[in-house]
């Protein structure tokens, strides 16, 4: 009997229908901090052990072990992509992919696939984390870029950075400035931004829970912010780009409004 075949006696089985895969958007959004750099949203993944749980996930295999093996190439694989595109180094990229995936024959339990997971993606992400800040010479700016990434959830003022490391708003203003050649009110509202687009195009979260999300004053505010960013309204941007396109790198900041973020 050909493969065609058993296709068709195991998508008329009894139990197919019991197979609800879950959508799409949650694992893309899990991608994108990966190769975003974004180490506390990606360890706190880890730490609710998404990746092994079974609801809405394929079956690749009956061995619960092996099955557990195949979605960790998938994901490798996934997460190579991006951080690729998104600027990591190609033979780097690859020669982790490469690294994790050999270290899966030495592994014969579901717990231990797990912990090799979580250490893969930590490790993508933390050198991706790296690779997207190393673009200034000033300490201080590679701490306030990283202070403002780990908080971008919260509302950050140019007074919370300077008590953060011990100087005047003033010279923290003149320094980023003149090194990242954009103030930090706009800085942050790129990063927001940028942010605000993954979850337009992976997630249902509706426009009050977006701006709630990222501490925009008000949904209002959060329209207009991006409006002026991006050249259109979120739900525009929704409307075009919702699970299209998302095999590219994280965003350009919001300068673009076809491209993938």
């Amino acid at each position: 009997m050909g493969y065609g075949n058993e296709w068709l006696l195991f998508e008329s089985g009894d139990d197919i229908d019991e197979i609800e895969h879950r959508q799409p958007s949650e694992e893309f959004l899990f991608y994108h901090a990966v190769a975003g750099g974004d180490v506390g949203a990606v360890r706190e993944n880890c730490e609710m052990g998404r990746f092994v749980e079974s609801d809405g996930v394929g079956i690749l295999s009956k061995d619960p072990v092996v099955n557990l093996k195949y979605h960790f190439v998938i994901t490798t694989a996934m997460v190579t992509r991006l951080c690729r595109q998104s600027g990591m180094e190609l033979e780097q990229a690859f020669r982790l992919s490469d690294f994790y995936i050999q270290k899966l024959d030495d592994i014969h339990t579901v717990q231990g696939v797990q912990k090799l997971h979580d250490e893969m993606v930590l490790d993508y992400t933390a050198k991706m984390n790296r690779c997207l800040r190393k673009d200034t010479n000033s300490k201080h700016i590679n701490a306030c870029k990283e202070y403002i990434y780990s908080h971008i959830k919260d509302r950050i003022t140019i007074e919370d950075l300077a008590d953060e490391f011990g100087v005047s708003a003033s010279y923290l203003s003149r320094l980023f400035k003149k090194e990242t050649g954009v103030s930090v009110s706009e800085y942050i509202r790129e990063q927001k931004i940028a942010i605000a687009k993954n979850l337009l195009r992976f997630s249902d979260y509706s426009m009050i829970e977006i701006a709630n999300r990222l501490s925009f004053s008000s949904q209002s505010h959060f329209i207009q912010q991006f409006r002026e960013a991006v050249g259109i309204t979120p739900k525009k941007y929704r409307d075009e780009n919702y699970m299209v396109q998302w095999n590219t790198g994280v965003p350009d900041n919001g300068n673009d409004t076809g491209a993938a973020t």
